[in-house]
């Protein structure tokens, strides 16, 4: 079902018309659907049926403290690579029980803020990780629980900036060193083996990569069973794709049904950190065509959304679709290349599109709820986008239009005596 769509000729999210949320908060401004991302995460958790699970939302894909206050009242878990995500986590509401704390620098802070939070697991991704979250949860006394992300040398046929699970890769530990390191963890007094983790990357199309990976883990859970090492869990990370063009991604009910298969008779929880799954097409950036430039070899339409507030299509060369606010009143269009005002090449959110517009019109950048605000910066000084919830008929400021006053608030000028 799809929770944006055009009545009577004008673009609606849910039962709000996008011009009135122009005009309401302005532009460029991120919308997100409170009902998609409420039946994207009840998607997930429905195809479950009774096999025990837990669905830790990926907080990285959108981090607004409102979509995780929503997704945490679903029953949500939360995978966070940051002390700030896991702020914003318990910030929402969430359980810190339910938290995977992953990522590959956790800082002394980081580890003794997420035990401190009662996390409920971290994901270790080194040899020297381990070493200083034991030395960490001796030191306070305090029983890490903890599983070990593996890297199973997995190609996830995805653009490689977000492929995660090759040996040439920076993330997790290489699958023939692991049964070492949890030999010393079993050891360790202070030190609670939960279960074996892997990601093998994001926008993932297929899923024989997926089980490809999980046919590794299932090696190694075989072997922890000769050596006596009990886990409970077995985290097959996240990173199932959507579809923004013409991609034919699995369902989630094809995806879980295929994880329950793999690993229904391990008598183990599924633990999986959906965060594109969710969010993506829950989200749009809605924006306004500023110019119109024709040239002899492009047309470019100028619009006030820019790199700084979408990077995908410039870092990965993402194509997200690109819909008019209203439908033309004649079938005339020209080819545009949609670009921003940063001063860069390299911002554009659209080339060679087909549209029928005019200076003032308001367009939607669909597929934007994941990787769109988070990934947003103040380049060339422009103020972060506002960031609103639709719920039917009703519409919620969720993050306010950043202001320049917002900007500077971190900034101080030198002392007079200081400027020569």
């Amino acid at each position: 079902m799809t929770y944006f769509q055009y009545q009577n000729k004008e673009l609606y999210a849910e039962q709000v018309p996008l011009q009135t949320l122009a005009e309401q908060f302005g532009t460029p401004c991120y919308v997100y659907s409170k009902a998609a991302l409420t039946d994207a995460y009840q998607t997930f958790s429905k195809a479950f049926k009774e096999t025990a699970h837990q669905i830790c939302y990926a907080v990285k894909a959108n981090s607004n403290i409102a979509v995780l206050q929503l997704l945490a009242q679903l029953g949500a878990g939360f995978d966070v690579v940051s002390e700030g995500e896991l702020k914003r986590v318990l910030k929402a509401g969430g359980d810190p029980t339910k938290v995977v704390f992953s990522g590959i620098g956790k800082t002394e802070s980081e580890i003794n803020f997420g035990l401190s939070s009662h996390v409920g697991c971290f994901n270790i991704e080194s040899e020297a990780e381990l070493i200083r979250i034991a030395h960490i949860a001796t030191t306070r006394q305090h029983i890490a629980p903890i599983s070990f992300r593996v890297n199973p040398d997995v190609n996830p046929k995805t653009h490689p900036y977000i492929a995660t699970g090759l040996k040439e890769n920076k993330f997790g530990i290489p699958i023939t060193q692991a049964i070492d390191l949890y030999k010393q963890a079993h050891q360790h007094p202070y030190l609670h083996i939960k279960g074996i983790a892997c990601h093998i990357g994001s926008q993932l199309l297929e899923l024989k990569p997926i089980e490809a990976a999980i046919s590794h883990l299932l090696e190694l859970h075989d072997q922890l069973n000769t050596l006596n090492i009990p886990i409970d869990h077995i985290d097959v990370g996240g990173g199932l794709g959507v579809r923004y063009r013409d991609e034919h991604p699995p369902s989630i009910e094809a995806y879980v049904e295929t994880l329950i298969s793999l690993l229904k008779q391990r008598q183990l929880c599924i633990c999986l950190e959906p965060g594109r799954a969710i969010a993506a097409n829950a989200g749009l950036l809605l924006t306004r065509a500023d110019y119109l430039k024709p040239t002899s070899d492009k047309n470019f339409l100028i619009i006030d959304a820019a790199m700084n507030d979408l990077i995908r299509p410039s870092l990965y060369q993402a194509w997200q679709p690109i819909l008019p606010c209203k439908e033309p009143q004649t079938q005339a269009s020209q080819e545009w290349d949609i670009v921003g005002p940063v001063c860069e090449t390299g911002d554009f959110l659209g080339k060679a599109r087909s549209l029928n517009v005019k200076q003032g019109d308001l367009l939607a950048i669909m597929s934007a709820g994941a990787y769109g605000f988070t990934m947003s910066s103040n380049y060339n000084s422009r103020n972060r986008a506002a960031e609103v919830m639709v719920d039917q008929d009703k519409t919620y400021l969720i993050r306010a239009r950043e202001s320049f006053d917002d900007q500077i608030r971190l900034e101080t000028l030198l002392p007079e005596q200081a400027i020569i």
